[in-house]
Formats: structure tokens, C-alpha cells, sequence
């Protein structure tokens, strides 16, 4: 028997630095919401009890360090499962872009063996798990909407966006390496953030604080967003780079805009706000 999941991607539709702990990490306030595009995992049974994965396209890790397999080792040795899996993984999110595209194959992981092996475990300990493994991967264990502090890992759910506008989520042809993200980001301490909690509409207050310093060094993710803007997009970019969104009103419109980006992006589509994936 082979189970499907659906690895959805996310973006980030408030993001604020609040400080950097002792640890070396940074104290963030943000707000995540998954979309209906992202990757597709595939798991069947394995009887000699080898954990395994296959891809679509050749991968830039290897398989033993990929999260999915040891999404599977955790849950397998938490609860002594005798049996193995096979994974296979339809990649379709870019990599290095901001999406949370393996922290969601490793959440999908959780939750196909859960069926798979008859587990039958709550959501809630599926993210305690997940949190084991990466700050955004407890988030993805459900999906849909959360506020998100700490380093991401202490979460909030929220109501999903029920919004009938298009998103268009592009990548342009450039990665940006996440602490190269947070080396050069000045801490905004808690007011921006707290300030952002009191509104009520999260779609009327777009932000991202990387947006300081990436735009600026990383100038092809500037220009796409810019050109996403001259389209009529309410454009930001996600996370800490390189993927950038853009909200549009008129599928018309984004399909428009669609057109006109499409050769400088390595990743691009027009998708949706997304519901839970877990309840």
C-alpha cells in the first residue's frame, strides 16, 4: 500500500528580529501561513526495516541526511516500530528559497507514517517531534496559519486567510544562505512586533525586516519584486529570502503579471492561501 502527502510551502507574511540570544540564534515574531502548492511525499511499507528515500530530480544531500528520513528514524525509534518505509519525494519547491519546502517533507513524513504504520498518535505529540528536528517543522505538522516567536518553534494558531485574492510566489534565479540572512540584520527589539498584534487584518500589514538587507545585496530578488509591484502586486519577500510573493485580485491581472516575470525566475507559480493540512 502507498500513502500520499502533501508538503505544502509557506510564507511568511510578518517577520520581525527581536533580538539575538546568547545562544547565537535570533528571537523572531512572525507570521506563517502555508499556500496550496508545494511538494508531494509518496511511503510504502519496508519489511526488512530500511528507511529509504528516492527523488524526482537529483538532490544537492544525500539521503541520510535528508529530514524526511530522519523524520522517520525519530518516530520508528520513539515508538519501536519493527517495519521500514520507502519514500519517494516529488520535489517541485525550490531549494534555499524561503518556503520551508524540507522542514515541510520532513512534517509530511510525520504524519504519512502515522497512517502508515497505524500509529494513531495526536498532532500535538507529531509536533513535539517535529520541533526536535527544526524550528519550522513543528508548524508544518498541521499547517494553515500560527504566530510564531522564539526561534520559531513556540506557536500560536490562527484562523486561515479566507481570502479570494491570487498569490504568485517567485523565485528568482539567486539563494540566499539564512545566516547570511541573520549576520547582517540589526535587531528591532519587540515594538514592531507588538505593534503588528494589535491589527486585525494581517493582509494590511505586509512586512518583512530581512527586506533591509537582502533587497540591497541581493539585487535580482529586488528587481522581481519591484516588477511584481508595477504589475499591481502587493509584493514582500518571504522568510529570509529568496522567494518573494505577491498578492493579486484579478486572477487576470496575475496572470499577467505571471508573464512578465517568468524569465527571471527559477520557481514561480500563482497558488492560494491553504487550510490545515492536520487536524
Amino acid at each position: 500500500m502507498i500513502l500520499a502527502e502533501f508538503a505544502p510551502a509557506k510564507i511568511n507574511l510578518f517577520l520581525s528580529i527581536i533580538n539575538k540570544r546568547e545562544d547565537g540564534y535570533h528571537d523572531i515574531g512572525t507570521m506563517f501561513h502555508t499556500l496550496n502548492c508545494g511538494d508531494l511525499l509518496f511511503g510504502e511499507k519496508d519489511s526488512t526495516g530500511k528507511i529509504s528515500i528516492s527523488y524526482n530530480t537529483p538532490q544537492e544531500y544525500s539521503p541520510e541526511k535528508d529530514l524526511v528520513c530522519r523524520a522517520a528514524e525519530k518516530l520508528k525509534e520513539k515508538f519501536m516500530i519493527s517495519s521500514g518505509v520507502h519514500f519517494f519525494l516529488e520535489k517541485r519547491l525550490p531549494l534555499g528559497a524561503g518556503l520551508g519546502g524540507g522542514s515541510s517533507d520532513a512534517a509530511a513524513a510525520l504524519r504519512l507514517l502515522n497512517r502508515l504504520w497505524g500509529l494513531r498518535t495526536s498532532s500535538e505529540e507529531l509536533e513535539e517531534i517535529g520541533a526536535s528536528l527544526g524550528a519550522d517543522v513543528a508548524f508544518f505538522v498541521k499547517g494553515g496559519a500560527a504566530l510564531a516567536t522564539g526561534i520559531g518553534n513556540i506557536l500560536t494558531p490562527q484562523n486561515t486567510i479566507e481570502s479570494d485574492c491570487c498569490i504568485i510566489l517567485a523565485t528568482p534565479k539567486c539563494t540566499v544562505p539564512t545566516a547570511d540572512a541573520y549576520k547582517d540584520v540589526i535587531p528591532a527589539g519587540s515594538l514592531p512586533w507588538q505593534n503588528f498584534l494589535k491589527n486585525t487584518n494581517p493582509l494590511d500589514n505586509l512586512y518583512n525586516q530581512f527586506e533591509e538587507t537582502v533587497l540591497e545585496k541581493y539585487p535580482l530578488i529586488n528587481f522581481l519584486k519591484q516588477k511584481l509591484n508595477n504589475c499591481g502586486g502587493n509584493s514582500l519577500l518571504s522568510g529570509s529570502g529568496s522567494s518573494v510573493f505577491s498578492l493579486f485580485y484579478s486572477l487576470e491581472n496575475a496572470v499577467e503579471a505571471y508573464e512578465k516575470v517568468k524569465n527571471e525566475c527559477r520557481f514561480l507559480r500563482i497558488t492560494s492561501f491553504s487550510p490545515k493540512t492536520y487536524s
